[in-house]
């Protein structure tokens, strides 16, 4: 399947508004949050058009239990897939294009520091997200059929925006104090 990286939508916050509260009605009151991620979750950014939905549980294994609730939307339980402390969802359109990733972890994971530090630190940082789009687009370019290759291709600038946004965040909190 070919990677198709695209302009912004402001659709997706919509996308993900919508999916958020089927997917808070599935996993029920172990849902104690949900956050939008990713890509789609950058203003302005080019993107693969999938909505990454992060979700805070109350006790991740739990969340087992849940999923014929999570089928019955369409999704499709991966377990950890790669990620101890995960619980991975995945759903794909009629045409077999994937179009939502839930990715849920338990309250206080580092995973969820993480993702929502990158995410707010590129919404915060304009300049360094245009570099992660023109990257993500010069990749999708390179790879057009490499998964690996495109995830590889972004791997050291990831890295490189998790370690500034640790430090950033780090600083935020203690200026609040």
């Amino acid at each position: 399947m070919k990677i198709e990286v695209v302009p912004y939508d402001p659709e997706w916050a919509e996308a993900f508004q919508a999916e958020s509260k089927r997917i808070r009605a599935a996993l029920g009151t172990n849902a104690v949050a949900i956050h939008h991620i990713g890509s789609t979750a950058i203003p302005g950014i080019h993107a693969k058009p999938v909505i990454d939905l992060l979700v805070e549980a109350q006790n991740v294994e739990a969340t087992d239990g849940s999923r014929p609730a999570m089928a019955s939307l369409g999704y499709e339980s991966m377990g950890e897939f790669g990620i101890p402390g995960r619980r991975y969802f995945r759903k794909d359109d009629a045409n077999g294009i994937r179009t939502h990733q839930v990715h849920v972890f338990e309250i206080g994971s580092p995973q969820v520091a993480r993702h929502l530090a990158f995410r707010d630190f590129m919404i915060a940082h304009p300049n360094d997200a245009l570099r992660y789009s023109d990257l993500k687009r010069r990749l999708a370019k390179e790879h057009p059929f490499d998964p690996e290759a495109y995830m590889d291709g972004k791997d050291p600038f990831i890295q490189e925006i998790d370690r500034r946004a640790a430090i950033w965040k780090k600083q935020r909190s203690l200026r609040r104090k």
